[in-house]
């Protein structure tokens, strides 16, 4: 079973939560995701379990305990749904605009150069995104 474990210290070691969750059975592989351009845990990993029994008993277990001071969240890692892909497009905070060069910051300012621009939320920019 792959295991889902967020809410981790930044200083925590895949060796640290490898042991943690032996404590409950045999762990095929521990993987902290890290940021790939500062190298610096991004606070959530992924743990692997081959006993389905001993995996459920470390998410029951797990979820919520402290570990260097912070309650850790643990549960079973679901897949993502197929055919589900991020877009690109116009841009996160930053908005978007339909030709415009540049989105704007918030929802209430537009594109940039090149009118027509719509302001972007946090969910995506305009029609088709900006420079």
């Amino acid at each position: 079973m792959n295991i889902f474990v967020g809410s981790l210290p930044f200083s925590i070691e895949e060796a640290d939560l490898r042991e943690s969750f032996e404590a409950y059975g045999t762990v095929d592989s521990v993987k902290i995701i890290t940021d790939k351009f500062t190298g610096r845990s991004k606070g959530f990993g992924f743990v692997e379990m081959p006993n389905d029994d001993d995996a459920q008993k470390a998410i029951d277990e797990l979820n919520g305990a402290t570990v260097q001071g912070r309650a850790i969240v643990v549960n079973k890692s679901e897949p993502k749904p197929e055919g589900e892909r991020r877009s690109f497009n116009g841009g996160g905070n930053r908005g978007g605009g339909q030709g415009g060069y540049r989105g704007g910051n918030d929802r209430n300012s537009g594109g940039g150069y090149g009118g027509n621009s719509r302001g972007g939320d946090n969910r995506g920019g305009g029609d088709r995104g900006g420079y």
